[in-house]
């Protein structure tokens, strides 16, 4: 084996190497990146649901409200809850 097969064979295996590092670098670069949106979606869907949890707290006090006026409504009225 001569040196410009040596060469060439060198160059060949190096734009393998080069090709492989290359492709594994941007699967890693993808899954950083997917990665990174799944968080931000649960994120979002976590804070959708705080703002729907608390919007219902918000409705079931304004219930207990009715419930307590309405009670007192009754016994006013004589009657017994």
């Amino acid at each position: 084996m001569d040196a410009t097969t040596l060469g060439s064979l060198l160059v060949g295996v190096g734009a393998v190497v080069g090709g492989v590092v290359a492709f594994v670098g941007k699967r890693g670069e993808n899954a950083i990146t997917g990665y990174s949106s799944l968080t931000q979606d649960l994120q979002e869907e976590r804070d959708a649901l705080r703002l729907q949890l608390t919007e219902s707290h918000s409705l079931r006090a304004a219930d207990q409200a009715e419930l307590i006026r309405l009670r007192a409504l009754v016994i006013q009225l004589g009657g017994t809850p």
